[in-house]
């Protein structure tokens, strides 16, 4: 097997890339057929976005801390052996486009979550439409998430948001810090939808776009919906279902 190892710039990371280097070699990525990726969530979120017309399958080692979407690092076992019994999970992400208060427009996918935050002291107000139709006409707030199954794990349930099942082909919608509507919390919303936020007031009010880990400043809209062209594949030792109902009975 052709694999592609990336690592990050940890000490702990560093030296897994070494050893496996070492033992399995280093693929080119252009005829690689995996990416193993030494490291944790985040290293593994960016090599997908940096290798999303490759399509290639990721297989994560944990050589951070948390490592959701990693598997555990044993360099005793055969690593090609360990990616060839792996289960395949694949998902599609999120696709986002939006625009800013000058007129340019942006566009990106989200695996984990897309969020908006204010960039001042005073709260954002947002006005927020499902499949064009308004919701709710002004939500004031620090700033409100829509979190993947994936990523509901992850900076939504620290927002107070639901852990959703991979398979349930549900969207998590979680406020940061919500002012008005007094009693809102936010909504767990089909696949299919069509989500879209307007920046009320947007030029005293700043608010970035950040999907996954790349930021747009200032924006004045942004539009979400799941981007069905496009397919990710995850490999997992363990059935991913497991580690979410684990991650609802942690204490």
């Amino acid at each position: 097997m052709k694999i592609f190892f990336v690592s990050s710039s940890s000490f702990n990371s560093k030296s897994a890339f070494q050893e496996m280097t070492k033992r399995y070699g280093q693929a080119d990525i252009e005829t690689a057929e995996c990416i193993v990726v030494l490291s944790g969530d985040g290293i593994i979120l960016r090599t997908f976005h940096e290798n999303l017309h490759r399509n290639l399958p990721i297989y994560g080692i944990n050589c951070g801390r948390i490592g959701f979407l990693t598997n555990q690092y044993s360099p005793e076992k055969d690593l090609t052996e360990k990616i060839g019994k792996s289960i395949q999970m694949k998902f599609h992400p999120l696709k986002v486009i939006g625009e800013n208060n000058e007129g340019g427009v942006f566009s990106d996918i989200a695996i984990n979550e897309l969020y908006l935050l204010r960039e001042t002291h005073q709260s954002a107000k947002i006005k927020i439409k499902i499949n064009d139709v308004e919701k709710i006409s002004e939500l004031i707030c620090d700033g409100v998430i829509v979190a993947t199954p994936i990523g509901s794990t992850a900076y939504n349930y620290s927002a107070g948001g639901p852990i959703i099942p991979i398979m349930s082909g549900l969207i998590a919608l979680t406020p940061i810090s919500p002012f008005r509507p007094r009693n809102w919390r936010g909504a767990i919303l089909s696949s299919n939808f069509n989500l879209s936020f307007e920046i009320i007031d947007s030029m005293k009010r700043p608010v970035c776009a950040v999907a996954d880990y790349l930021e747009f400043r200032k924006i004045s809209k942004v539009r979400i919906s799941e981007d069905k062209t496009t397919t990710l594949t995850l490999l997992l030792d363990s059935p991913f279902e497991e580690k979410v109902l684990n991650e609802q009975f942690a204490t």
